[in-house]
């Protein structure tokens, strides 16, 4: 059994802790969201009031956390990471946060004698309750072994991205692809459905064709095709739109910082922009697809708050 020191119990962190306590290890849990504490504590998790107690006797300490800022605050400081970490504990970064805070933090931790390895992922928050998750691991070679041992609870599968900040760059590309994809399928759902293709029919299709994605077989973005859809819900969040348009942001710095031109990207953006600008930053990203339409009138997507908007 290991003890894990575990800060933010969001809708990741709190699932990915879960599945730690399931597993048979002891979880020490920091949030200052009541709803998320409350949460973690009745899936086991044993809840701490500061970071110095969460981490007094810890193995590892993971953090999963919304941006850079905050992942840089909870390692800075008195009360921070740092004050209160052992060369012998191993420090991991689930967050998905920019190239510059996860050099900072390797480097910094580098710096105090301590191990840390950038260690983002992919699956959304189906995939951290089912324990499915791919993890990204980026640090030092003789860390990975280690790494991946204690990500194993939470994972499908922990592949050994490269050296440091190679994880978090693995992740900053691959959410590139996924909300371009996301916009190939609000685009193709919609101009099908005005085509008068049966919707279900036509997802079918796209399944088995070259069209088909994670996007496209898990959030699309109509009604009863795709139980794991926010459309079925009135695209309340699973992943919201602000955290998109920042993860999309992120691949754009990326792109001025390497000199690639990402025209793609760029527009998802711009409609990401387009819906916090109405003040639907907590909805979830498929809303993407009310951009489409005249009027935002979609499917899934509540004509009466739409009108509130």
């Amino acid at each position: 059994m290991s003890v894990y020191a575990w800060i933010g119990l969001g809708n990741m962190g709190g699932p990915m802790s879960a599945n730690l306590v399931a597993a048979g290890h002891e979880v020490r849990g920091v949030d200052l969201n009541e709803q998320a504490r409350a949460a973690a504590a009745g899936a086991g998790v044993h809840l701490a009031d500061s970071v110095a107690q969460a981490l007094a006797g810890a193995d590892a300490v993971i953090t999963m956390l919304p941006k850079g800022q905050h992942v840089r605050a909870v390692y800075e400081g008195p009360e921070g990471i740092w004050a209160h970490a052992t060369e012998s504990m191993m420090l991991l970064d689930c967050s998905t946060v920019d190239i510059e805070t996860s050099r900072y933090i390797h480097e910094q931790s580098a710096a105090r004698g301590l191990k840390f390895v950038d260690a983002p992922v992919s699956g959304g928050i189906s995939g951290a309750a089912a324990g499915s998750l791919a993890i990204m691991l980026g640090g030092a070679p003789e860390l990975m072994e280690r790494a991946g041992e204690l990500v194993a609870p939470m994972s499908a599968r922990a592949i050994v991205a490269g050296g440091p900040s190679m994880g978090i760059a693995a992740k900053i590309c691959n959410n590139m692809m996924l909300f371009i994809d996301l916009m190939a399928s609000a685009e193709g759902s919609q101009l099908a459905e005005k085509l008068g293709l049966d919707p279900q029919v036509f997802w079918e299709i796209v399944s088995v064709s070259s069209g088909r994605s994670w996007a496209q077989q898990t959030w699309y973005p109509v009604p009863g095709i795709v139980d794991t859809a926010a459309a079925n819900n009135n695209f309340e969040a699973t992943f919201r739109v602000d955290l998109a348009r920042k993860d999309v942001g992120l691949a754009l710095d990326a792109g001025t910082m390497s000199g690639i031109c990402l025209p793609a990207a760029q527009l998802v953006s711009k409609h990401f922009d387009e819906l916090i600008s109405e003040g639907l930053e907590d909805k979830d990203c498929s809303l993407i697809v009310k951009n489409l339409v005249p009027g935002g009138q979609v499917r899934g997507y509540g004509a009466a708050e739409h009108a509130n908007r």
